[in-house]
């Protein structure tokens, strides 16, 4: 059976975002999209990670929480839904970012939301490289990214392939990224797309063949 709740992952830069909107046009689905401009401490954690962690983490974690409940309602007109966060994935950042006592709290809290958290049908994890992750965060020119240095998006390459080794919650699609263009190039778009699309079970993995 086709999955009807899809949630892209991946790290900062990888294509989430861009993903969620191809597909969910191809599905004529309801697309949610994270918001990470709202968050108001984000740019000065990318200045000082130390003093703001445990502020923007929070402020995910609950803004999250908000938009999965006011979001994931049914809808007769566009019953397929398409995310482009994975609930789940706000314990990278935390683990990454945050010290033994505040890890210790947000761990409280995060716990407490994530029993009313839908899961996904599948997760779709756009793996890639640290290179191709640094091109296409220069390439978009976020002002609230210009501070992210190569040696941050490495820990955080590291700590998602380690978070989804691991994962086991839902159906997982690894989709080996780095050498295609699914944004500009239709025919890699297509096959994705109907790597997506098929039932799934387990992890799986898909590595187009360039």
């Amino acid at each position: 059976m086709m999955p009807k709740y899809i949630c892209i992952e991946g790290v900062i830069g990888a294509g989430k975002t861009s993903m969620a909107r191809l597909l969910g046009e191809r599905m004529n689905a309801r697309v949610i999209y994270e918001k990470p401009e709202e968050n108001p401490f984000l740019a000065d954690f990318y200045k000082d990670p130390a003093r703001y962690a445990f502020q923007v983490q929070l402020f995910f974690l609950l803004s999250r929480y908000r938009q999965q409940q006011e979001s994931l309602q049914p809808d007769l007109f566009q019953p397929a839904t398409v995310s482009d966060y994975l609930f789940a994935k706000d314990r990278i950042f935390a683990h990454l970012n945050l010290e033994d006592r505040e890890l210790f709290l947000y761990d409280r809290v995060a716990g407490l939301l994530e029993r009313d958290i839908l899961k996904p049908d599948l997760v779709v994890y756009l793996q890639s490289s640290v290179e191709r992750l640094m091109a296409n965060i220069q390439k978009r020119g976020r002002s609230y990214e210009k501070e992210m240095s190569e040696e941050y998006i490495r820990s955080l390459n590291e700590a998602y392939n380690r978070f989804f080794f691991h994962y086991s919650d839902t159906p997982l699609l690894v989709v080996n990224s780095a050498l295609i263009d699914f944004v500009n190039n239709r025919e890699h778009l297509d096959e994705l797309v109907n790597q997506i699309l098929r039932p799934h079970s387990g992890i799986e993995y898909y590595s187009p063949a360039r």
